[in-house]
């Protein structure tokens, strides 16, 4: 059994609890991100009958403060395993903020070869985004696939390739380009966003799901929605259009749009 939280998604902080069960009273749990304060972390695990012993480990995609903005909080008070590639490790150590404390931390995670995390096997697979490096990363258990990608300017073959094979993802529907044309942002921001090294538009995560449907796919989590140049009801219609075009029947797949700053439900996958 698996199970997902979003605590956060968005500009405001990333944070998901991914957590998986297997056999009596085996659990194993980690972070993906760590965007929130350890006080609300604590208060919304607390919320679902959980704690900071309820996880074991934190996973990072890349190195934007609203990814990381307690970090060294995480290492400093609960002193979890970090785990990161060599490259955005090195990063992180260069943040005044975090270095005293991510060391005792860090764990690298090794390039193509599945890394053995608090239970879970990972791999992770670069996507295109303006940070040091960003990652997406593909978790499995005995009996799930799950990939998320909360970050991505523009769909690669291998992140195809890996949703193809998951039963569950997580795929960023950052915003609608009508919106973000339209919007407040300057000229260069706007640039930033949408010329595949920034975000995700809703038709192109669309775009991406016509890609990677199939069969085994039971769970698609739209992500990191723009407060300003989106709405979960535009991000979830194109990516429902994108599954009817496909062919895909009403209740076939369980598609939610996550809220931006409030958690999520525990989803049971």
């Amino acid at each position: 059994m698996l199970r997902f939280m979003s605590l956060s998604s968005g500009s405001c902080g990333n944070c998901y609890y991914l957590e998986s069960q297997e056999g009596a009273g085996q659990r194993h749990a980690v972070l993906i991100d760590a965007g929130v304060s350890l006080r609300r972390l604590k208060t919304i695990l607390s919320a679902n009958g959980l704690d900071e012993n309820s996880f074991s480990a934190v996973l990072v995609t890349h190195d934007h403060m609203d990814h990381i903005r307690s970090l060294a909080s995480y290492c400093k008070k609960l002193k979890k395993p970090v785990y990161a590639t060599p490259e955005l490790h090195a990063a992180l150590s260069a943040y005044a903020f975090g270095s005293p404390f991510l060391g005792q931390c860090r764990k690298e995670l090794v390039e193509g070869e599945w890394n053995d995390i608090a239970g879970f096997r990972v791999k992770y697979f670069i996507v295109p985004h303006d940070a040091t490096q960003t990652v997406g990363y593909y978790i499995q258990t005995s009996e799930h696939k799950f990939v998320i990608m909360t970050d991505i300017g523009r769909m690669t073959d291998e992140a195809v390739l890996y949703s193809s094979a998951a039963d569950t993802v997580v795929i960023e529907a950052n915003y609608d380009m009508d919106m973000l044309i339209a919007g407040p942002y300057t000229h260069e921001l706007k640039m930033r966003i949408c010329q595949g090294h920034g975000h995700l538009s809703n038709d192109e995560c669309a775009a991406a799901i016509r890609r990677f449907w199939h069969p085994g796919l039971k769970n698609i989590f739209l992500c990191h929605l723009s407060e300003h140049n989106n709405t979960p009801e535009l991000a979830y219609n194109a990516a429902k259009s994108a599954l009817t075009s496909a062919g895909v029947g009403d209740g076939v797949v369980n598609l939610r749009a996550l809220p931006r700053q409030t958690p999520s439900p525990m989803f049971l996958l």
